[in-house]
């Protein structure tokens, strides 16, 4: 797919086939990450690549009781290394949070090009995720997505109008 079309048409997917991922697929999706920019090039994460029929439903149900999730061949948690994040001018904020977001976009995107589905996942308890996982207490879970074919196609969602998100020169 091109670029842009990629963009466009990344949906949230709640609703996966139980077909498995091609290893090389799977490979290429999780390189996207791992290549991501982060501040001052620290790359401040880590990603637990979760495929166990088990582990996966014990992380979805940290996930709010997401159960659907398990059904994806893949969840991946992105952990973010908060201790080495790089702490921005004034100390008011750290990158990591950013970086490992930009990371997941990076792997979300990937699967898209793909014809895989994705859906970002912000609702969990992390101290439920972190114990499940064996994720250290230093160490932060920003995000996880399962990744999976579509079992159905997501409705377009409609997004604002350009107005209304961008304005030039001034805040208005």
């Amino acid at each position: 797919m091109e670029f842009y079309e990629v963009i466009r048409k990344r949906r949230s997917v709640r609703k996966y086939k139980s077909d498995p991922i091609p290893d090389d697929v799977l490979r290429r999706i999780l390189e996207a990450g791992r290549i991501a920019p982060s501040a001052k090039n620290i790359q401040p994460w880590k990603f637990i690549v979760i495929r166990e029929p088990e582990n996966k439903k014990r992380v979805a149900e940290a996930c709010r009781g997401q159960l659907w999730m398990a059904d994806a061949d893949v969840i991946v948690c992105g952990c973010a290394l908060e201790k080495i994040a790089w702490g921005r001018m004034g100390g008011y904020m750290s990158s990591f949070a950013v970086d490992l977001a930009i990371a997941m976009d990076h792997i979300i995107l990937a699967a898209a090009n793909e014809g895989l589905g994705t859906c970002w996942i912000g609702a969990f308890e992390e101290k439920k995720v972190k114990e499940i996982l064996g994720i250290p207490e230093d160490v932060r879970v920003v995000a996880l997505t399962p990744i999976g074919y579509p079992a159905e196609e997501p409705k377009d969602r409609g997004r604002k109008e350009f107005n209304e998100v961008f304005v030039y020169e001034r805040y208005s």
